[in-house]
């Protein structure tokens, strides 16, 4: 029998608020620290696997500062020996001759020496390895990296199922690398709580939640698929803790893309997430080897490019960006201070804490009261 098709209401970052707590706990006090399969980070934080973001300089401070970042392995860094001329290359040209520049430049072959000397350079700076791949290129680059050292491993796509159908006799199998490689794998994206129960059931040690929410990524506009970040959380996260219940097993969930401000982190964790990984505001660092620019991982596509060359400029150490001490009202610098006052203030001495606290839908919350803020009129 034919159904009408409904629509369900779904939530991004400026539709929700987080309520105050009962109780409040000193800022001071609270614990940020994400656990990731054995692995310990003092701060929640992830930096994207994009190429304008992550470098081993940049996961080596990164690493100093209390976070992991994700070198991109089907990027620059493992197709050039030398990437400054490239990223200066991708920095002048014009914007209606960026995207074609870039798929110039990636139709350059992997190279499985440059794949090691990345990762050797990664633990040469003292911080954690983390790679990402793409599933096409998993099987042949896992015993790659981990022969070279690297302690994590995330298989990465706009959209990740484990029910997979293509012309391939045999595709990736998740449950088969985990067992294989002997590393923490994380997966994603999804947004989906059945797809992620699916993969947690495939033994994979992390979930990357977020399709299409990137400021430099277009899927939504190109392909029209994506779900708002918030709702996405939730989903997933009831899919994690129905697991945990069920297995006894915990598998964190990650909140990747559309994060801008202290507010969307906190937020995220609010929603479920134990951690975020963020691309765009880390791409704005002196660290970041983009030069002032950004661009997604499906940006140089060959044929259906979904992403674009963003400008977001230079504006601060990645030290100010997490840790402050910023100058700016808008939320974008001390994104750390920011989860631990609102942490406090909803009376969440720890992540896992700060899940329990009270969301509610507010598209107003950040235009109520606020007529001389965006009319330009505050002083």
């Amino acid at each position: 029998m034919a159904q009408i098709k409904e629509l369900k209401r779904a939530y991004g970052f400026d539709d929700v608020a987080i309520a105050p707590g009962e109780v409040t706990v000193n800022p001071e006090g609270v614990n940020t620290s994400f656990t990731l399969d054995g692995h310990e980070f003092a701060i929640p934080f992830l930096a994207s696997a994009m190429d304008a973001v992550v470098n081993p300089a940049f996961a080596g401070e990164l690493h100093r500062l209390g976070g992991l970042a994700v070198l991109n392995l089907d990027g620059l860094q493992t197709r050039y020996a030398d990437t400054e001329e490239i990223y200066s290359d991708i920095a002048s040209k014009p914007r209606e001759e960026a995207t074609a520049f870039l798929q110039k430049v990636y139709s350059q072959p992997l190279q499985d020496d440059l794949v090691s000397q990345r990762v050797e350079e990664i633990k040469a700076s003292g911080a954690r390895c983390a790679v990402s791949v793409i599933p096409a290129n998993t099987k042949r680059l896992a015993p790659i990296v981990k022969e070279a050292g690297a302690e994590i491993i995330v298989v990465q796509s706009t959209v990740t199922t484990v029910k997979h159908i293509s012309k391939s006799q045999r595709g990736l199998i998740f449950s088969e690398l985990v067992e294989s490689i002997g590393l923490p794998v994380l997966v994603g994206n999804t947004v989906s709580p059945e797809v992620t129960r699916q993969l947690m059931e495939q033994g994979v040690s992390g979930i990357l939640v977020g399709v299409g929410p990137g400021a430099a990524c277009t899927s939504r506009e190109v392909l029209g698929i994506g779900v708002p970040q918030v709702t996405a959380t939730i989903q997933t996260a009831f899919a994690r803790d129905q697991y945990f219940e069920d297995t006894g097993r915990y598998v964190p969930i990650i909140t990747d893309g559309g994060i801008r401000t202290g507010g969307d982190v906190c937020k995220s964790i609010a929603a479920g997430a134990d951690a975020v990984m963020i691309g765009t505001p880390f791409a704005q660092s002196h660290e970041a080897p983009g030069l002032g620019f950004n661009w997604g991982m499906a940006t140089p596509h060959s044929s259906l490019p979904r992403g674009t060359r963003i400008e977001v400029g230079t504006k601060a150490s990645l030290e100010q960006i997490l840790r402050g001490p910023s100058s700016l009202t808008d939320g974008t610098q001390n994104l750390v201070g920011a989860l631990e006052i609102s942490m406090g203030m909803v009376g969440a001495s720890n992540v896992r804490e700060m899940h329990q606290a009270e969301m509610m839908v507010a598209p107003s919350i950040k235009t109520e009261g606020k007529i001389f803020q965006h009319a330009g009129l505050g002083s």
